[in-house]
Parts: C-alpha cells; structure tokens; sequence
C-alpha cells in the first residue's frame, strides 16, 4: 500500500507542476480551467468528510488519476514544453 502511495505521489507531484504551467500558458484549451476548477471542487466534497474512510481513498487515489487522465488530453506542445522546463 505504500508502495503504491508514493508512485501515486511521485505522479500527482509532477501533474501538479504540468497543471500549473498549463494554467499560465497563452495557448491552454479552453476546457482546462473548469475543469481543474470542478476536480477541485469534487476533491473537497463534503462526502469526503461524512465517511472518512470512504473519502481518504477517494483523495488519495480517484483524484490524482482523475487529474492524471485528464493532463493527458493536452495539446502535445503543452506537456512537452513543462517537460523540457523541469528537465534542466
């Protein structure tokens, strides 16, 4: 289970960095900001907080994959571009 945790960490970390330079970039589709905006929203739910249990796995595991897929639908040039930026 840990193991799992940190590959989960270790991917949400570097999403989080490609989400961020998205945000800020002139050509970011226009479906990008509400998106991220409803994911948030979703993992903040008040549900998380009724059954504890219920939603630490939902944070801990449906969002980050949740955000994983959809970075993947990026333009190329945009996760290519945060890519080379944090290469150096």
């Amino acid at each position: 289970m840990k193991r799992l945790l940190l590959i989960l960490w270790r991917t949400s970390r570097t999403d989080l960095r490609l989400a961020w330079f998205a945000l800020r970039h002139p050509a970011r589709p226009v479906w990008l900001l509400p998106a991220l905006g409803l994911l948030g929203l979703y993992a903040i739910a008040p549900f998380s907080y009724v059954v504890p249990l219920l939603g630490v796995v939902d944070d801990l595991v449906v969002v980050p994959l949740a955000l994983h897929a959809l970075l993947k639908l990026l333009p190329e040039p945009i996760r290519v571009g945060e890519g080379r930026r944090y290469a150096a």
